[in-house]
């Protein structure tokens, strides 16, 4: 418990969008910034089990800050928080395909969209308990590293034979104008010729 706590102290010093918002309420309230981010916390967990758009909600959370610090990030000169957020939408876009297929049974949970919520929050909190660092290190870059050599092969075999088909389609495209130019150009050659014998010179009287 102590533990957590000190990360949550942590948490609070650090300079981040969140943490700028709670010093300013509490410059302007005079409330202490914990007492807010837990009042924060604990409205946010109770709209998320009762609440209407918690779905939007939970999404919005889990993208719109993440991606305003990429923003930053990738405006910044350091490298260093450029991984830290790449390691994040590796694990956002890992978690987000499966859920694709686990949302309609899962979703019907009561504290689906909280656990889902906590889960975000758990991946982009910085620090070295950072849960996308965890989560890719411990399971993802094992995986990457035994078979990334066979996924790499299996997308140039596909890549190649889109190309090849690609090709085709276009060559056959191609062919099929030209047959049709080829049959229009005699027709309209045709249809051009008997206006030109009708009209004849006239005799003078």
């Amino acid at each position: 418990m102590d533990g957590l706590r000190q990360r949550f102290e942590h948490f609070l010093e650090q300079r981040n969008l969140a943490t700028e918002a709670l010093r300013a309420l509490e410059a302007k309230t005079g409330v202490d910034k914990r007492y807010l981010a837990t009042g924060a916390a604990t409205l946010l967990s109770l709209y998320l089990l009762f609440g209407f758009g918690a779905s939007l909600l939970c999404n919005i959370i889990g993208f719109v800050y993440p991606a305003y610090a990429s923003i930053k990030a990738i405006e910044s000169p350091s490298k260093e928080d450029d991984t830290v957020w790449l390691t994040y939408w590796v694990v956002y876009g890992l978690f987000g395909l499966a859920e694709f297929f686990s949302d309609l049974l899962l979703s019907w949970f009561p504290f689906y969209y909280a656990g889902k919520c906590a889960f975000l929050l758990f991946c982009m909190v910085p620090g070295p308990w950072n849960g996308a660092h965890m989560l890719y290190h411990r399971a993802i870059r094992p995986l990457f590293l035994k078979h990334h050599e066979a996924v790499d092969s299996v997308v140039r075999d596909l890549g190649g034979r889109a190309l090849d088909v690609a090709v085709g389609i276009t060559r056959d495209v191609l062919q099929t104008l030209a047959r049709g130019r080829a049959l229009v150009t005699p027709a309209a050659a045709l249809g051009a010729e008997p206006q030109a014998s009708v009209t004849q010179p006239q005799k003078d009287k």
